[in-house]
């Protein structure tokens, strides 16, 4: 026998929505279970149940917006710390790419709600990602998430003579962080002091520390590339919307 579950995590599960968003429609009265709708918050629900929303919910979800910008050094990717202003602030129609080909209007109220799906340090640059849409950040950031970010690394060696293939063999596949096994990555030189990395995980600071166990001091790190999503030629400092034909 199946155990009933809560349908917002249900929700979630399936696919329709975020769990903040799936509490929120049925607060409205948006969610039918097997035709009947259900507005009280933690209702339980079997998994053989058909949930449908009601076209308000999928309209407001159409509207919520996906932003891309191109994170320059000296802000963070969440909240603001330690006097260092948050990379949502670089988010207004003035640094608004020209070359965005979306129709998209922008609205100050896309600010509302618009989260970072991923982590960008500090001192790192390149593809950051902003959404409303609670999908979007399950997708890249949950915990069963496949998605692969792809990343060029300028690094320096710090240890006498050339740097062995056999250290490049680690960074591929062998070493841990914090007691766990790093999931295998794809590492490669692009030319003589840079490299490719492909990871499909995003531990703090993971590239800064790899490159630390083998002796590499991180000089310089960009992301590149987010699932089927790339950087391209968006200037540093500047956003654009996320297209309906690009998918992560």
């Amino acid at each position: 026998m199946s155990e009933p579950v809560r349908l917002s995590k249900r929700m979630s599960e399936l696919g329709l929505c975020s769990r903040r968003e799936a509490d929120e429609w049925i607060s409205r009265g948006w969610v039918r279970v097997d035709g009947t709708i259900v507005s009280v918050l933690g209702s339980k629900v079997l998994p053989h149940q058909k949930i449908t929303v009601e076209r308000q919910a999928s309209a407001e979800q159409a509207r919520r917006v996906t932003i891309l910008l191109n994170k320059p050094v000296g802000y963070v990717s969440g909240q603001a710390e330690d006097g260092y202003l948050p990379a949502v602030t670089l988010v207004k129609a003035a640094t608004r790419w020209s070359g965005d080909r979306s129709p998209t209007r922008f609205q100050p109220g896309q600010l509302r709600s618009l989260v970072p799906a991923g982590r960008l340090d500090i001192d790192s640059v390149g593809l950051l990602v902003l959404t409303q849409d609670g999908r979007i950040a399950k997708h890249l950031i949950g915990e069963d998430s496949t998605v692969d970010k792809e990343y060029l690394v300028r690094v320096q060696y710090t240890r006498p003579g050339r740097f062995p293939d056999s250290s490049l063999k680690l960074l591929n596949h062998g070493l841990s962080m914090d007691g766990k096994p790093l999931r295998p990555a794809q590492v490669r030189w692009q030319n003589e002091d840079q490299l490719s990395f492909v990871l499909r995980e995003g531990r703090k600071r993971q590239i800064r520390r790899m490159c630390e166990i083998v002796g590499l001091r991180v000089v310089g790190l960009k992301r590149v590339r987010i699932g089927g999503v790339v950087l391209g030629d968006l200037p540093p400092g500047q956003w654009r919307y996320l297209r309906a034909d690009e998918k992560f």
